[in-house]
């Protein structure tokens, strides 16, 4: 009854209260239009690949991108675009290295000695490091930070969800029935964080026969089974091509001629303009 409608300094615990916001600004220099969660329910699915090549293809249609590298523990977003550069910094803060077609790239191994040399971190501390990626790195004006997070649905996924004023979520999978069950975790997290999911994206869906052109689904077609069960769109079906992780591999994914994700990029830019 003598309620006063400011829940920031009331002590009563009753149903209209609402939860406190856990997000962060990021820094005074930055303009962010719109951030994108990259997620995958586990290992080995393609997801950093993935989130490259969208950030690739969002470049190719005009738009300003970063990648926030938040797999702290094993960072591969500079060996895709070839970047061996440190990161530096000033009193401003620390400034993303920017890759041949103009895409600012941060990661932790961007502040290694050595590449190869392990991070051995807890939770509390990785979280950290990522908040710091946030709110530290000069990231300037971006129509969209690509946010590439470790598998799962531990520490990370969740420090990114709940200080970052996420837009959408891309959860990449793969074909196989193992796999459907730990992506429905995935989705299942991302709503009940408030998060909208822009769609799936299903790596190694199928390999294409040089001679005769002809699709061969080798892992199944669990993508299109989740996608149908839990009503979320099929973003895009990617093949295996020794060519593309080749081009990974060498740190040239800038010159990947395909279209991959076009489509997907495409919607992203419809639904978060």
């Amino acid at each position: 009854m003598s309620c006063s409608g400011n829940c920031s300094s009331c002590q009563e615990n009753c149903s209209s209260k609402q939860p406190e916001s856990l997000l962060e600004p990021t820094g005074d220099f930055n303009n962010i239009k719109h951030v994108v969660a990259v997620v995958s329910g586990k290992g080995g699915v393609g997801k950093s690949m993935v989130t490259s090549l969208l950030a690739v293809e969002l470049a190719r249609q005009g738009k300003k991108v970063g990648i926030l590298d938040a797999d702290i523990t094993g960072p591969s977003i500079p060996k895709s675009f070839g970047v061996t550069a440190r990161a530096t910094q000033n009193n401003l803060g620390i400034f993303p290295a920017t890759t041949q077609s103009g895409i600012k790239i941060i990661s932790v191994n961007m502040m290694l000695p050595q590449a190869d040399m392990p991070i051995i971190w807890r939770g509390p501390v990785i979280a950290g490091a990522v908040k710091q990626f946030w709110q530290e790195v000069v990231w300037e004006d971006l129509d969209y930070l690509l946010v590439d997070c470790p598998p799962g649905t531990g520490d990370v996924p969740l420090t990114v969800f709940q200080i970052m004023p996420v837009d959408g979520a891309v959860v990449v999978t793969s074909p196989q029935d193992l796999v459907s069950l730990i992506v429905k975790k995935a989705l299942n997290m991302a709503d009940m964080m408030n998060v909208p999911v822009l769609g799936l994206v299903e790596n190694m869906s199928y390999v294409k026969c040089p001679d005769c052109g002809k699709e061969f689904p080798v892992f199944g077609n669990a993508g299109e089974n989740i996608a149908e069960e839990t009503g979320t769109k099929l973003l895009a079906r990617m093949p295996i091509d020794i060519s593309l992780s080749q081009m990974v591999d060498n740190g040239c994914i800038e010159k990947v001629d395909g279209d991959y994700l076009k489509a997907t990029a495409a919607e992203i830019i419809e639904k978060l303009p």
